[in-house]
C-alpha cells in the first residue's frame, strides 16, 4: 500500500536523483539499462503495443466486452509510471471486474519521456501515466483527468491507496 506522503517522499528522492543522473550520462544509462533489464513494470499488467511500442494504437479495440478496461499510458522513463505499474497490476487481481492494459508511449531507442512519438501526438498526451477508462459495453466513459478519480478510488477500495 502507498499513501501520500510516500509518494511525495518518493517524488522529492527521484528529482534529487534525476538531478544527480544529469550530471553523470553514463550512470543514468546503467540505471536505465537495469530498470529496463529487471521488468521493474514488466509482467504487473498486459503490455499492449509490447510488438510496436510508440505507433499509433485504435485503443478503443483494447477495450473488454463485460468488464471495465483502463488503458494506461505510461513510460518507462517515468518514475511514478514504474512504482504504479505492480499496484495496478495488484488491482486487477483484486477486482476482476476490471482489465487494466498498459501502453507503451515510447518509441524503441528514445531516451527519456517521448512525448513526440506517433501514439501520444495520437492522443495528445501531455502527461504519464494518462489513463483512460471504457465501461464494459465498450464506451470511454473517461479520459485524462477525469480518469485518475475513479482509478484512486478503485486503489483505495481495494486497499492499495490511502
Amino acid at each position: 500500500m502507498i499513501d501520500n506522503q510516500q509518494l511525495r517522499h518518493y517524488v522529492k528522492a527521484i528529482s534529487r536523483a534525476r538531478k544527480s543522473l544529469a550530471r553523470s550520462p553514463v550512470l543514468a544509462a546503467l540505471l536505465t539499462l537495469a530498470l529496463i533489464s529487471s521488468g521493474a513494470w514488466a509482467g504487473t499488467a498486459p503490455e499492449a503495443n509490447s510488438g510496436n511500442p510508440g505507433q499509433t494504437l485504435d485503443v478503443k479495440s483494447l477495450s473488454v466486452k463485460g468488464k471495465t478496461t483502463v488503458i494506461d499510458f505510461y513510460s518507462p522513463f517515468c518514475p511514478p509510471c514504474v512504482q504504479l505499474a505492480p499496484i495496478m497490476a495488484q488491482l486487477a487481481k483484486k477486482r476482476p471486474d476490471l482489465v487494466i492494459k498498459k501502453v507503451n508511449i515510447n518509441r524503441p531507442g528514445i531516451q527519456g519521456i517521448d512525448w513526440r512519438s506517433p501514439l501520444a501526438q495520437q492522443y495528445q498526451i501531455r502527461q504519464v501515466s494518462y489513463f483512460m477508462i471504457f465501461n464494459p459495453q465498450g464506451q470511454l466513459v473517461a479520459q485524462g483527468r477525469e480518469a485518475v478519480e475513479p482509478v484512486g478510488r478503485w486503489l483505495r477500495e481495494a486497499g492499495l491507496m490511502q
